[in-house]
């Protein structure tokens, strides 16, 4: 017989297992670095995006309202516009003491249109005192505030208790509350037609959903209420700033001739264009960023903000379109 003898059979030795095992913390280490930049980036980029996005709709939405501002239909003189005594109660939001302010198209003995009106680098104390539904505190310091007069873009077919129309022949017009104006003595002859009266104030409020959350939003103020009554509707979230420049043509051939931070009623008689600035920030801070670069807007002081939040600079330029045009026919 013959007898082979055999190695016996070792299994992993300690030096091996170490090495196995620190082979596989490393590469489960890769993989969760991974997913953790991976998921950064996509909140990041998410964060950013939504910023963009607000802050895109917040543009749209002042340079709206500010190509319209005058519009009133067919009617082409502010000073035609009359509006019914009742609508006094619970919606007026001018000046202290000034009474029926949200309903005048023109100034009381001056003949200047209302149609735009603003506050250069507001505050708190100039914002309540202009427009006392703009609550104290409620602004951001130092950020620019318009008021804007208009009618909606198209006729109104149906009409609504709560809101205020203005009806006109394009000779003269009424502001009423609907759904059916009073009766005579101010009649409008046929024929007519009804829009829906759109006055709104653009600013910047100190939160976004509760006072203290520290989330800057581009709110307005505007006349659409039951009552009816001014309520606050926010637009945009991340908005810190709002700077508007004022295009005024000094030499009535439609253009503007200089741009101005701080017009005069006077002055804004003569508005064809306006800059608008917004400076937006994202909603959530970057743990990983340190925001030190100086931001700039029209004659705001320059701005270095020294957190972690991400920022951005967005600008239009609109054309006044009805106000240029009211002062082209008044020359």
């Amino acid at each position: 017989m013959i007898f082979r003898s055999q190695k016996p059979q070792a299994g992993f030795t300690i030096v091996e297992l170490m090495i196995a095992l620190t082979l596989s913390m490393l590469l489960g280490l890769a993989i969760v670095t991974v997913f953790v930049n991976n998921s950064y980036s996509f909140d990041q980029d998410e964060n950013l995006a939504r910023m963009q996005d607000d802050a895109r709709h917040a543009l749209r939405e002042i340079a709206f309202d500010l190509r319209m501002a005058g519009h009133y239909a067919d009617l082409h003189v502010p000073e035609a516009v009359a509006f019914d005594s009742a609508l006094t109660i619970g919606a007026d939001c001018g000046p202290t003491g000034e009474v029926n302010w949200m309903y005048r198209t023109v100034e009381s003995g001056t003949g200047n249109s209302l149609s735009i009106t603003a506050i250069d680098n507001a505050t708190n104390a100039a914002a309540t005192a202009a427009h006392s539904c703009v609550l104290g505190g409620e602004l951001v310091d130092g950020t620019d505030i318009v008021s804007i007069k208009r009618v909606a873009g198209a006729e109104a077919t149906v009409l609504s208790a709560n809101d205020v129309y203005l009806r006109t022949n394009g000779t003269v017009g009424y502001l009423f509350n609907g759904p059916t104006p009073p009766s005579p003595p101010f009649v409008v002859n046929a024929p007519r037609s009804d829009w829906t009266y759109r006055p709104s104030i653009y600013y910047v409020r100190q939160f976004a959903n509760a006072p203290g959350d520290g989330i800057p939003t581009l709110c307005r103020k505007s006349l659409r209420g039951a009552g009816p009554a001014m309520t606050t509707e926010c637009i945009a979230t991340g908005i810190e700033n709002l700077q508007i420049e004022y295009g005024i043509d000094t030499t009535a051939d439609g253009h503007p001739n200089v741009y101005m931070t701080n017009p005069s009623l006077d002055e804004i008689q003569s508005v064809v264009s306006a800059r608008i600035f917004l400076l937006a920030r994202t909603t959530d801070i970057d743990t990983r960023y340190v925001n030190n670069k100086t931001y700039s807007l029209s004659n705001s002081p320059d701005f270095v903000p020294g957190d972690s939040f991400h920022r951005r600079v967005f600008s239009t330029s609109v054309s006044i379109q009805n106000v240029r045009s009211l002062n082209m026919m008044t020359l």
